[in-house]
């Protein structure tokens, strides 16, 4: 599989993602999280938390297209290394790397920030495993999927 033949399928398999999220009207599946004694606590609006809701939903489409294009999929063992999906085709052998990035909408035209990395460790010594599941050189090619949402500050009655 090349890059670009991967690229492809992702980005086709992307626009189901939406499903995974939200109802057809836009509201989020997602409520909040509940405890052994039946209370619900909304979701905050702190980013970290919306971040890993959106990953653990999207988890099951990245198995859908592992499945789908014949390969096994990897999820990074420890917070903040790189990168959180690695997908390798079984046939080629070859590895892809996925990270996901989140952020919000501040106005229609224009959202908040979105970290890609710190550009130290791995990115200039590509030949290292420090804080990547496999060494950066070892990937055929790096994506980054971008999940931009809106927030709602507001709560609404029930």
């Amino acid at each position: 599989m090349t890059s670009d033949k991967f690229l492809k399928h992702l980005q086709t398999h992307a626009a189901s993602f939406a499903k995974a999220v939200a109802t057809n009207e836009g509201e989020w599946i997602i409520k909040g999280f509940i405890d052994v004694y039946q209370r619900v606590y909304s979701i905050s609006v702190d980013t970290k938390i919306v971040s890993k809701v959106l990953e653990l939903l999207l988890f099951p489409m990245f198995m859908e297209f592992a499945q789908k294009h014949r390969m096994e999929i990897e999820l990074c063992q420890h917070q903040n290394f790189y990168p959180d999906l690695t997908f390798t085709h079984r046939a080629s052998g070859k590895k892809f790397a996925v990270d996901i990035k989140s952020t919000y909408r501040e106005s229609e035209t224009k959202v908040n920030g979105m970290t890609l990395g710190a550009f130290t460790g791995y990115f200039r010594n590509r030949d290292s495993n420090k804080n990547t599941l496999y060494p950066y050189n070892q990937y055929a090619a790096h994506f980054v999927l971008g999940v931009i949402y809106s927030k709602c500050d507001e709560v609404a009655d029930e």
